[in-house]
């Protein structure tokens, strides 16, 4: 379906409720001029009103704020909901093994499956609970995302860790030392 004026100021809108924000407030954390995105400046003058477009540049800031791909973006212009999205999804039992993870957390080499989710960010993936440790919070076949682009863990949140013998685990954390 082609990217008509009506479609792109939809795709724009939804980014911005996507984000929490009214038009403004993606517009200016886009760096842009708080009214760029106004419904008032969607149009110029003439009889018929003539269509106005945001600048590719517009557009382009838009997706690096948002962290939209053109893709998305685009299927934000859509009638129908957003296609589902995978994050890798990977056994815990398995998680300790050399080359699953990187330095950093991230997922990373062969062997992880794929979770669906609505929309799934770079540091989110999921992994399957093996064993009875945590029950009955956690059993046995159970998936917990685990995002490492989210908020600082507090005492009494639920975490996932690399321990230093190379295990992966889930707990509830008791204390930051």
């Amino acid at each position: 379906m082609p990217l008509t004026h009506p479609r792109l100021w939809k795709a724009l809108d939804a980014a911005a409720r996507r984000e929490g924000l009214s038009a403004s407030g993606l517009a200016r954390r886009a760096g842009l001029d708080p009214t760029a995105f106004n419904p008032s400046k969607r149009f110029g003058p003439g009889d018929p009103p003539r269509p106005r477009w945001p600048s590719t540049e517009s557009l382009t800031r838009v997706l690096e704020v948002t962290g939209l791909s053109l893709a998305a973006f685009a299927e934000l212009a859509e009638d129908s909901p957003p296609a589902k999205r995978c994050v890798p999804m990977l056994g815990l039992a398995q998680a300790g093994l050399d080359g699953f993870f990187d330095a950093g957390g991230f997922p990373t080499g062969d062997g992880w499956d794929a979770t669906d989710l609505p929309a799934p960010t770079p540091g989110l993936f999921s992994l399957t609970i093996q064993g009875d440790s945590m029950a009955p919070l956690y059993r046995a076949g159970d998936r917990v995302l685990v995002d490492r682009e989210g908020p600082a863990p507090h005492r009494g949140d639920r975490v996932v860790v690399c321990t230093t013998g190379g295990e992966t685990v889930a707990k509830e954390l008791l204390s930051l030392t």
